[in-house]
Order: C-alpha cells, then structure tokens, then sequence
C-alpha cells in the first residue's frame, strides 16, 4: 500500500491453504504479556501530520475492553519453536522470493531478481525467508531476540492458532503504543530524539543510500533494544511493522463503532503499524503513533512482523 512495503506481485500460485491446516492448540511458547485496562482513548492523528491516504482522521473517541497484549514482538526463536513443532513452511518459503532492502541483501547477484517499481530500494531475492533474513547466504546467528520478519499476515494468523492467541486489532495496537497518554505524538513524547537521545529503530541519515547508524542498527535490532512505553510495551514505534488483525480502509476512521471497533468487513489489504527500521521523515514518517498503513496478506518483507494478543 506504501512505499515502506511492497506488494507481493501476484503469481497465480496460492500458498495460504497451508496455515489452515496449523491447528490451535496449547501455548508452546511463553508470551512476556502486558495487562491493559482497556476504557476510552482518542484515537487518530491530533497533528495534521498524517498522510492522506492513509485515513488517520477523523481524530475519534474509541472504547476498548481489557486485554493482555505481549510486550514485544514475536522473536525468531519464538517462531523458530513454532515450525520446529509444527513443520509450518511460510509463503516466503513456499513462493521461494521475499523483499530485503538492498543494504541487507546477502545472496548472489543471480538470486535478486528484481526491484519493487515505486520503491527500487527494495529487492525480490530468491530464498529470502524468516530464518535467512537477508537472502540464503544469512542465517539467524546471533539474532534470536530480534523480531522475526518476512512473515505474511497468513503466516501471523498460523502462529497465532497454533499459540492459542490472536493479532491485536488496529485499535487495540494504537491504545497500547500510546503508553496511558493521551496527545501524543510518539510513544515516549512529541520530540523524535528528546535530549538526543534515540528512543526507537528508524533510518537515521539519507534514505535510502545513506545510515548513519547513530541509533546503532542497520536493520532490526532486539525486540527490547529501546525503552518501553509507561505501559511496558517495547519498539510499537519503529523496528518492524507489525501485523493488525484488521483489514484496511482510509475511510474507516469516519463511521468505526466506538466501541471495540475492528475494522472493516471486507478488504484486500491488511492493516500494519508501528513504522520500521526503514522510516524516514523525508519519505515515511509513520513511526507516530496514530500513523496506519497496509499490506496484502500475502506479502513479506524483510521489515515486518507481528505481536499477539491473549484470547
């Protein structure tokens, strides 16, 4: 839907049968969980900073029940232990391609096989999957608290049944990235970098040829990298984008039930939130709390994973 993620270019083939088949089942895995009480927030963009597309406003006043929602995204080794019980193959895997941004791509010329049109930075590499992250010459050492990515909204869905849990909605992510607060415009605050001091995972220099690194990382770093919010909730801004359960529609915001909303009915795309390590203000300025855009449910991208919520 953005420039921040590209599409999967549809290719005839159908991989999603697949996670049908991952029964429910007991937790496998423990899940860190924050206990929110849920009530009223107002949510959406207050600053007039969204993006049109995206339908960030109406600014509106949203009624949530309590949840208990992980304090961090989902980890490779967490779903590493996943298709280690389960044999689950991901639709990276199954298709055999998945984006990588190009300053991360480990894999020999003749496995990138093209760029995304309206965003070149990003590659189709062959055998780019969530346990080779950059391409097949990467692997996972070292990065088992890191999130895990190149997992499609099917692939979180898979998870989730097998876990016993679910993918927050949109709603539920926006009241829990906000920290209690209400106004803000990140997590922690309205200044980027209060003090100079780097809050979250995004580009830091000239996107897309140029990473200054001041925040310490290329591309993810571990899911507790940076402070949490006052809720306890780790990089809701930045580092990955994160799989909501909701589809997507830029002009939700303007008739959403007020209480327990969860989107739209029908849709072809998937809402994701949070910003990544990619975010930039010259180009993607969605790590902002009320900042929402989407994906195909097929898609996978070397910068986009998911957290769960408790049913």
């Amino acid at each position: 839907m953005s420039c921040c993620q590209p599409q999967r270019t549809p290719s005839g083939e159908t991989a999603a049968s697949e996670s049908e088949e991952v029964a429910a089942g007991s937790r496998r895995v423990a899940h860190d969980e924050v206990a929110l009480p849920g009530g009223e927030f107002l949510m959406g963009d207050a600053f007039g900073e969204g993006y049109g597309p995206d339908g960030e406003g109406p600014v509106h006043a949203v009624v949530l029940a309590p949840f208990r929602i992980d304090a961090t995204t989902v980890t490779n080794d967490m779903f590493a232990a996943f298709a280690a019980a389960t044999g689950y193959r991901t639709e990276a895997e199954r298709f055999g391609t998945s984006a990588v941004f190009h300053l991360a791509v480990a894999a020999d010329p003749r496995d990138v096989l093209g760029r995304a049109p309206s965003a070149p930075w990003w590659l189709e590499v062959r055998g780019a999957d969530w346990a080779h992250p950059g391409g097949p010459g990467s692997d996972l050492a070292g990065l088992g608290d890191h999130p895990v990515v190149h997992v499609s909204h099917n692939d979180a869905l898979a998870y989730c049944r097998w876990a016993g849990r679910r993918l927050p909605t949109e709603a539920e992510f926006e009241y829990a990235s906000r920290g209690g607060h209400a106004g803000l415009r990140y997590p922690w605050g309205d200044e980027l970098t209060p003090g100079g001091e780097h809050r979250a995972n995004i580009w830091n220099g000239t996107f897309p040829a140029r990473n200054t690194l001041a925040d310490g990382y290329l591309t993810t770093c571990p899911v507790r990298g940076f402070p949490p919010n006052d809720l306890g909730l780790y990089e809701t801004s930045g580092n990955v984008w994160e799989w909501c359960a909701d589809w997507f529609s830029p002009t939700y915001y303007r008739a959403s039930p007020k209480h327990d909303p969860q989107g739209p009915e029908h849709g072809t795309a998937r809402v994701t939130r949070g910003g990544s390590y990619l975010c930039h203000e010259s180009y993607c300025n969605r790590y902002r709390v009320a900042a929402r855009t989407a994906n195909t449910p097929d898609s996978s991208t070397g910068n986009c994973g998911f957290r769960t919520v408790a049913l």
